[in-house]
């Protein structure tokens, strides 16, 4: 029974035996059947009312008459709906006189402060945009308005440019053009634009009108008032008519906390003598209407006994389960606050304990990660510093005149160049490594020729080093793999033996078979590696040396790049080392 598997099934088969006992009980108890109950409307649904009178609170400056779309609203959605003001007093309801409201508020309906649970999509201020107030335009300058966009859309027609027009909020005609091919295809055409611009007057209809000029005074003087109440030092935000017209922000990119509250308060305060006061909105089923009742005392009683069994199992079940929870939740608040070393102690058996050894596990593997990448990225900021660093310091210096571009300046610039390329073709092999697209063509490789092929392409660098490079390889291993790749791999480890053996030193180049393996050996007899250093070797951007000094070594990718291309073909990479007398490094594959 200390399985949390086996307490919670029997915890919830007690639940189920009380809830079908209570079931059957009041099937058995009712005298017409099973007990029909209308089912509360869809959320959307409940959204639509609620934006409909919304749209009535915007336009009106109370609820006078909302009565008529109370009604058509109850109809149309087959729903109980009814309005009260704050206080309780009735305000319109569809159901008839008497009628008790129902138990609960459906929502709040207020044009300056919209319910966000029914209106997802609200603007940031909660104000809804159909509140316009006393930037509504009247019928002559709406009139006036839309007579200037006529006249805007004939000559815009002379340029070949259509215009269409849509209607805001507070009646302002909105423009947008398109150009017309002679096909009457729309399509972008900037001459036309431009001369649309130089020769048709768009400032007809897209100045302020008188109504717009003075709701806009009316709210920069409500905004400046605002901010001198809040801190003497500000003056007023300065809002035009872009800010109306468009995106009604105030300028600049972002208003601070102080600004953008005074903006809001100023437009409510401006609003409001034009948008109804907030109502309480309730929504209910027809039976409700009809004032339908059940047999509250039978369901009252049912519910009861099943609450109480319920609570009593769950309690019992719980307190052995709340410990070790909460215990599991501390830690993991931990580690969200950037503590990595939370741990967890769980002194049980079962489900649990095997939870918080996994979650110790995942801790501690975390914690390597993050340390993993923090030295990951001040190594590739490293790497990739020094080479962008030469490359500007020289670019500038020519651009100033101080250096010439001269050929043995370009081949050093050339250089550099090929050193960034280099590092960001290591990075990108062991990116597509960790995102599993390392693609590989396998085909059967003769070990010899391969490498022979490797000793070859390095071997002018070795003669160049005084190393001596030769190959050898024991009877006749059968492999099949990526010749590209495993070239890559092993020129890699050749690369790294050539920089760390001194000269007058000697480099192997062997494979063998070693039973379903194929073992292939790059040996030299260079400086070593210690003993505390060759579990890192294989690690992104590890070097012994830690001033990473190019001429003491690479960029710290190369034997990372070995163990993932080892590691798609099935195998391992390894390395042993004597310090001072030699260093083998081992690929074992599938053959």
């Amino acid at each position: 029974m200390r399985s949390l598997f086996v307490r919670l099934l029997t915890s919830s088969a007690v639940v189920a035996v009380c809830s079908i006992s209570a079931t059957a009980w009041l099937a058995a108890s009712s005298t017409s059947g099973a007990i029909q109950r209308e089912q509360g409307q869809t959320l959307a649904s409940d959204a639509q009312i609620n934006n409909n009178l919304l749209g009535y609170a915007s336009s009106h400056p109370d609820w006078s008459g909302v009565a008529v779309t109370v009604r058509d609203l109850a109809a149309r959605h087959s729903r109980r709906i009814a309005l009260t003001t704050e206080k309780g007093v009735l305000i319109a309801d569809s159901a008839t006189p008497g009628t008790p409201l129902p138990s609960r508020v459906s929502a709040v309906v207020d044009p300056l402060a919209v319910d966000v649970t029914l209106v997802p999509g609200a603007a940031r201020d909660r104000i809804d945009p159909r509140a316009v107030g006393p930037f509504l335009l009247p019928a002559s300058e709406r009139a006036r308005l839309v007579k200037a966009v006529d006249t805007y859309a004939i000559c815009a027609g002379r340029v070949r440019q259509t215009v269409q027009m849509t209607v805001s909020n507070t009646g302002r005609p909105v423009v947008t053009t398109t150009a017309m091919e002679a096909d009457q295809e729309p399509r972008p055409m900037p001459r036309e634009a431009a001369m649309l611009r130089d020769v048709c007057d768009a400032t007809i209809f897209s100045t302020p009108t008188r109504t717009e000029k003075a709701a806009l005074k009316q709210l920069n003087h409500l905004v400046g008032r605002c901010l001198k109440g809040k801190s003497k030092e500000r003056g007023s935000v300065g809002l035009d008519f872009a800010w109306v017209s468009k995106e009604r922000r105030p300028p600049g990119a972002e208003p601070d906390q102080t600004i953008s509250s005074c903006i809001v308060t100023a437009r409510k305060e401006q609003l409001d003598p034009y948008v109804a006061p907030a109502a309480y909105l309730y929504i209910g089923s027809p039976a409700e209407a009809a004032g339908q009742r059940f047999p509250l005392p039978s369901i009252a009683g049912a519910a009861l006994l099943v609450l109480v069994l319920t609570v009593g199992v769950s309690v019992m079940a719980a307190r052995r389960l709340v410990m070790p929870v909460n215990a599991l939740t501390h830690a993991a608040r931990r580690m969200r606050d950037g503590d990595s070393s939370a741990r967890v102690t769980v002194r049980t058996t079962g489900e649990i304990n095997e939870l918080a050894t996994a979650f110790n596990e995942m801790s501690e593997h975390l914690q390597r990660m993050e340390e993993q990448r923090k030295a990951m990225v001040s190594d590739v900021s490293h790497e990739l510093r020094t080479p962008l660093s030469n490359l500007r310091g020289w670019l500038e210096a020519a651009q100033d005149g101080v250096a010439e571009l001269d050929p043995a300046l370009i081949a050093s610039l050339v250089e550099e160049i090929l050193l960034l390329q280099h590092i960001v073709d290591d990075l990108q092999e062991l990116a597509l490594a960790d995102a599993g697209k390392l693609r590989l063509h396998v085909e059967p490789v003769h070990l010899g020729d391969l490498l022979d092929q490797v000793a070859t392409a390095h071997r002018s660098r070795a003669e160049a080093a005084g190393l001596t490079l030769t190959t050898a390889v024991i009877g006749d291993p059968s492999l099949t793999a990526d010749p590209v790749r495993l070239r890559q791999a092993v020129g890699n480890l050749v690369t790294n033996s050539l920089r760390y053996t001194p000269r007058g030193g000697h480099i192997t180049l062997c494979a063998r078979q070693d039973g379903d393996r194929v073992v292939i050996e790059v040996t030299d007899t260079g400086v070593g590696i210690r003993a505390e250093y060759l579990p890192h070797v294989f690690d992104r951007f590890w070097r012994a040396e830690k001033s990473r000094n190019r001429r003491t070594g690479g960029s710290g990718l190369g034997l990372a790049i070995v163990r993932n291309l080892a590691e798609a073909h099935g195998g391992t990479a390894t390395a042993t080392s004597v310090p001072g007398v030699r260093t083998t490094f081992t690929l074992r594959l599938p053959s």
